[in-house]
């Protein structure tokens, strides 16, 4: 029986939206009120798309819910791709670092790029080819389930860090341009992006992409013109900003930075975060699902690369908009300079450009924010449900039983980020340690299940306990966790020696000689071709 799209469902959010709106008006508070407007409608259009979406799975099983049926194609791939990995985090952390530490420190753009390349180029195939349902199956397969449940805490982890960086970035962002308090934005966006995912699985998360995407795209890039008249056009403003950083204005290190003033130990340093993207970027739920939902392997390897391509073309206005944001003379607006860096993507957008311009431009951040937020949560609810709950808890459980449980999950997780979101700081620091854990831990993980065929239990087990004991080690000033370990080349308390790719690399050696000092004890366990039921 076709579902009824839930009209009453839309009215209500606007109705609620509206009454968040006379209170606001009410109690005198100064919100841009044309913006709020705008949102509403856009909130209501994508929230509509996404329940809409639940007409077109063939059923509520798992693999409907989670994949889609494994039937989406290479247009509909890419965008959803591309518009999960260019969130709210991306576009305002992108912004902040080439306005604080300039380009030099804006790696991340190019660095997932890379990785979504890099993943197509080795993982997708592989990956599509045995059917896998998350991306810790083949862990589960070659290691056993409890070392998969317990691989899922640092993915996990990652997703909710993920999402928390999101929403913070929406946060900072409505609270600058519509003057709307910062737990309200969080709150009200979180709340939508997880009641369409709910009830349209993957198939709501990716045509709400696609018109996400779009309305990014479109709306930083239209922002541009209006704030390049503020600092001279595009020649000048490329002209003050390198005057202004030096060194610090390429993208790329001199070869011999170690040397250079402006670099120093912070050259070792740049490298640590340049492999922790590139590689830290690949075992992510949120990218294998949109790799294990394509139609054919084929399609899994294309959708990689042309998302990462297009991944990097996003990141041009951000780009431009933070170095506008770090020369411009705020004073010449009639406004203070943004008392921090993370603001600086919300000050262009709504200080530089007129009332109309800003009210776009802030679509597009809200878009780019619930087109990550709403993959996350989903990607995180898929492994647990899949990977924890049905083998651990109810391994008879029916497909159609579990697709319910991932709806239950699709709501926990979404609220835990949603708790986190309206704690945290920085909206680049949180993003960065996204990708940390998921590189350190994960990573050598994910290699040996997938390439050697020697790899056992008892490899994984010892690898994860060396990565986390020297990636924990040397501390975490965004978790408060203290340095243990005594790392060289530590300055002003913090370290710059390379100790994240020190426990990458010495987890996936740990690994592969524990695996093959221990063939005896524990045979190494083959992977297979998972079958299409649940």
């Amino acid at each position: 029986m076709k579902k009824k799209t839930p009209l009453y469902s839309v009215l209500g959010l606007v109705g609620l939206l509206t009454l968040l709106g006379i209170f606001l008006y009410v109690t005198g508070k100064d919100v841009f009120w044309s913006g709020y407007i705008a949102m509403i409608v856009f909130y209501g259009a994508i929230f509509y798309l996404g329940s809409y979406a639940a007409n077109l799975r063939k059923s509520e099983d798992a693999t409907d819910v989670m994949l889609a049926g494994r039937s989406i194609p290479l247009g509909i791939a890419v965008f959803t791709m591309s518009a999960t990995w260019v969130g709210g985090g991306y576009i305002n952390g992108t912004a902040e670092y080439a306005a604080s530490y300039g380009l030099a420190w804006v790696q991340a753009p190019w660095g997932y790029a890379l990785s979504l390349v890099i993943g197509g180029l080795f993982f997708a195939k592989k990956m599509r080819r045995f059917r896998f349902k998350t991306m810790l199956d083949p862990l589960e397969q070659r290691y056993g389930k409890k070392i998969a449940a317990l691989l899922f805490i640092p993915a996990l982890t990652g997703e909710i860090f993920w999402t928390a960086a999101i929403l913070t970035a929406l946060g900072t962002t409505f609270a600058t341009v519509l003057g709307l308090d910062f737990s309200y934005s969080i709150l009200v966006s979180a709340a939508i992006a997880i009641a369409y995912t709910a009830l349209g699985g993957l198939w709501a998360v990716a045509l709400t992409d696609i018109i996400q995407m779009i309305l990014l795209m479109g709306g930083l890039f239209l922002v541009l013109p209006f704030a390049l008249q503020h600092v001279g056009g595009l020649d000048q403003l490329i002209t003050t900003y390198q005057a202004k950083k030096g060194a610090l204005a390429s993208f790329l290190p001199p070869l011999d930075g170690w040397r250079h003033p402006d670099w120093g130990n912070s050259y070792f340093q740049w490298w640590d975060y340049a492999l922790l993207l590139m590689l830290g970027g690949i075992p992510w739920q949120v990218y294998f699902q949109r790799v294990l939902s394509s139609k054919d392997e084929q399609t899994a390897q294309n959708l990689s690369i042309f998302a990462g391509v297009v991944c990097l073309l996003a990141a041009i206005p951000a780009v431009l908009i933070g170095m506008i944001g770090d020369v411009v003379s705020w004073q010449s607006v009639g406004v203070a300079a943004p008392e921090n860096a993370a603001l600086t993507l919300p000050y262009v957008v709504r200080y530089l450009t007129n009332p109309v311009v800003a009210t776009i431009g802030l679509g597009a951040i809200a878009a780019a924010v619930m087109s990550s937020v709403d993959s996350s949560i989903l990607s995180a609810s898929s492994m647990a449900s899949w990977n924890v709950y049905r083998p651990l808890v109810r391994p008879n459980i029916s497909p159609d039983n579990l697709g319910k449980i991932i709806k239950r999950c699709i709501w926990i997780i979404g609220i835990a980020a949603t708790l986190l979101a309206l704690q945290v700081k920085s909206v680049y620091a949180l993003w960065f340690l996204c990708s940390d854990f998921v590189y350190c831990i994960l990573f050598p993980q994910l290699v040996t299940a997938l390439f050697d065929k020697k790899a056992n239990r008892y490899g994984a087990a010892a690898g994860l306990l060396v990565s986390f004991l020297l990636r924990f080690g040397g501390g975490d000033a965004t978790l408060g966790i203290p340095q243990i370990l005594p790392y060289p080349i530590l300055e002003d308390g913090q370290i710059w020696f390379p100790f994240r790719t020190l426990s990458m690399l010495s987890g996936l050696l740990t690994i592969l000689l524990v695996s093959r000092f221990t063939q005896k004890q524990c045979p190494p366990t083959p992977l297979k071709i998972c079958e299409e039921k649940g």
